[in-house]
């Protein structure tokens, strides 16, 4: 199967859910899928169940909610037996053969909203459906023969039994004895994890075995270990009836309490629940319903996973795309419950940057999540005014011991500088969203005062004077008003680079010191006047809208480097060594879109033309998919800008539903 980057599925119509026709054409059925639990746990592949990455799986369970993720359930690989007929419907890699070729019988894919297969047979057709529980670490599949007589269906389950960052191999520590019950089958193959519970209605042939040799080829592609061994307690065979359902269900510990079809009923709910409805347009009803899988509500304290398959929920991500993701569509309980989490886990004024997958420490390594925190909270408490009492008794005290902090200095030499402006340095420290390493090395790293920083700490002074003020505490919102005014005009006197028209990215921390800022072309710039446009004058902000219009803008999102630039790179290809240093030297990312329509829109307000030409290009990002329904990390910087990175990314999502139903509406 090639992995060349996918241009577009075959979509059978323009219908809102994502429909992909097939017709045993393999081409075809390269596009990923995506469907979660709203507790961490998730299932993915491809739209020919062939796995090409090691975080593809039908039951990707989260152990410790949301987090611990692990890939239990690979596949399960199906085949009928129709008189006296086989046919294997699985379609999987191995070394230096074509694939298996299950997808030479698959018709049609559909997700509306549970994923479904179709496969087309010479005496009828056979669908598969798939759903998590929600809330557990569960899937239910569904099969359904549309024949003139029943058939033998046989089902082969493949375990992973492992963390969804690594490869297993086969070895002599699996346990290979099964426990039979009346319709269960419990097997614990790992003794460190925990055992793997499979409710049917068939017989039962226990043969545990290793399948060897599966490859991943995207890990291929991505220089990383692509081989993999699976293994199986055995095969379950049911005799199917003509349009009569029967089900299967895989849990981790015990099966879930409730009848399949109505666990499928529930899962189906829990994603419809979120679709805005038919008089809004498909691309707004998509990104609605796309947002249901970044949002873990399931679970003590909730969170926003960055993005899918490989990211875990981080800080920074959560914040930027709360308001997305949450308060556009009005969900202020599960915004508050989301920033209850982050608040309740700050140390030294910081926000948590990541919560490990692993259940380790939080990570505090990002200058920028905090700042971040004060927009969040800014926006919360637009739509619930400040008698709210999260508002009031919690996240109110946050902010204040956030803006201490960052006047009195904490952890990474956080600090104000003299002329009142927000500094951090800290070797290793990953002060901005743009900044990455590889090899020890600093690729993008921006020492200095990042120009979006900035913007994000002057207005953090203004959310906290107008939020003082509302509640009664008159001395601190003087304070930060001060704050303000001290940052807006220590800005505005250093920032703007007149030879590009552009403000500079990075300037140094002491105007004595001699150096130069850095006049790169990168999107920080935009991001600062969307977030507080107060810094720049109107000739400013129509200067810095044209030059990004010219350097940065492309129809899926912008770019993190203008082409001019000697160390721009147009592609997001190779090993893990090339990929990140084009990380942010080239390649487009959708949410900024999200701050350029928000920027665009200020200037031109009442230009009906632009507004339409801006709905488009949102329009134009959110088509850009690796995933059905979803919205990648990243884009290739050059035409034709082919989608990279994560299959699904939560501020991606989140910007663009923000530029349609807020900015734009």
């Amino acid at each position: 199967m090639s992995v060349a980057p996918l241009s577009r599925p075959m979509i059978l119509d323009d219908a809102f859910w994502p429909s992909v026709r097939v017709d045993g054409v393999l081409e075809r059925a390269k596009a990923e899928w995506l469907h979660t639990n709203g507790a961490g746990a998730y299932a993915s592949s491809t739209v020919a169940r062939l796995h090409t990455r090691r975080y593809h799986g039908l039951l990707v369970a989260a152990l410790e909610p949301p987090v611990k993720r692990h890939v239990i359930l690979s596949h399960v690989d199906a085949s009928l037996e129709v008189g006296n007929m086989r046919f294997d419907l699985e379609t999987h890699q191995f070394p230096s053969v074509a694939p298996t070729g299950g997808f030479k019988h698959l018709a049609r894919y559909d997700q509306d909203p549970l994923p479904r297969w179709t496969f087309n047979l010479p005496t009828g057709t056979f669908e598969q459906t798939i759903g998590l529980v929600r809330g557990q670490n569960a899937v239910v599949l569904r099969h359904v023969w549309k024949g003139p007589l029943p058939v033998q269906l046989r089902l082969r389950p493949l375990l992973a039994m492992r963390p969804f960052h690594t490869l297993v191999r086969e070895h002599g520590s699996m346990i290979q004895s099964v426990e039979l019950r009346q319709g269960e089958v419990r097997a614990r193959p790992v003794l460190s994890l925990p055992r793997v519970v499979f409710g049917h209605d068939a017989t039962f042939i226990g043969s545990p075995d290793w399948w060897r040799r599966f490859e991943y080829l995207v890990e291929q592609e991505r220089g990383l270990d692509f081989h993999e061994d699976l293994w199986t307690p055995g095969l379950f065979t049911v005799r199917l009836l003509p349009n009569t359902a029967s089900f299967m269900v895989v849990a981790t510990e015990q099966l879930p309490t409730g009848d399949p079809p109505q666990l499928l009923v529930e899962a189906a709910r829990a994603i419809t629940d979120h679709d805005p409805g038919a008089s809004y347009s498909r691309t707004r009803r998509a990104l609605s319903v796309a947002r249901s899988n970044f949002v873990i509500d399931e679970v003590k304290e909730p969170v926003i996973i960055a993005g899918y398959p490989w990211f875990e929920s981080w800080g920074r991500d959560a914040l930027i795309a709360l308001p997305g993701l949450l308060l556009v569509h009005r969900q202020t309980k599960t915004a508050a419950a989301v920033l209850r989490t982050l608040i309740s886990h700050m140390e030294d004024g910081l926000v948590p940057n990541r919560i490990p997958d692993d259940g380790k420490a939080f990570d505090y390594h990002a200058a920028d999540a905090t700042l971040w925190l004060f927009e969040a909270a800014r926006l919360y408490a637009d739509q619930v005014g400040t008698s709210d009492a999260f508002l009031r008794d919690e996240l109110m005290g946050a902010l204040v011991t956030a803006f201490r902090a960052i006047e009195k200095g904490t952890r990474h030499n956080i600090h104000l500088t003299a002329e009142g402006l927000f500094a951090a340095d800290d070797p290793g420290f990953a002060l901005t969203w743009m900044d990455a390493q590889w090899g020890g090395r600093a690729i993008t790293r921006r020492a200095g005062l990042p120009v979006e920083l900035q913007a994000l700490w002057t207005r953090a002074c203004d959310t906290v004077a107008m939020l003082a003020g509302a509640l009664g505490n008159g001395k601190l919102a003087i304070h930060a008003k001060d704050a303000h005014a001290r940052a807006l005009f220590s800005f505005r006197r250093r920032f703007w680079c007149e030879s590009t028209g552009y403000p500079y990215d990075v300037i140094p921390e002491s105007p004595q010191d001699g150096a130069h800022g850095d006049a790169s072309i990168r999107p920080n710039a935009v991001i600062a006047l969307a977030v507080e446009p107060r810094l720049f004058d109107s000739q400013q902000a129509a200067s810095i809208l044209a030059v990004a219009e010219r350097e940065l803008l492309t129809p899926a999102g912008l770019r993190t480097l203008s082409p001019r630039e000697k160390t721009y790179r147009g592609r997001y290809r190779g090993g893990v060594a090339e990929r990140d240093c084009a990380y942010h030297s080239g390649t487009v990312w959708p949410f900024l879109l999200g701050f350029y329509v928000r920027a665009a829109v200020r200037q031109r307000a009442r230009d009906t033309a632009a507004r339409e030409t801006l709905e488009k290009l949102v329009e134009s990002a959110a088509a850009s998919t690796l995933a059905l329904g979803q919205v990648p990390q990243l884009a290739d910087g050059d035409a034709p800008h082919y989608p990279g990175g994560s299959i699904a990314q939560a501020f991606s999502v989140a910007e663009l539903s923000r530029a349609l139903f807020w900015d734009l509406a």
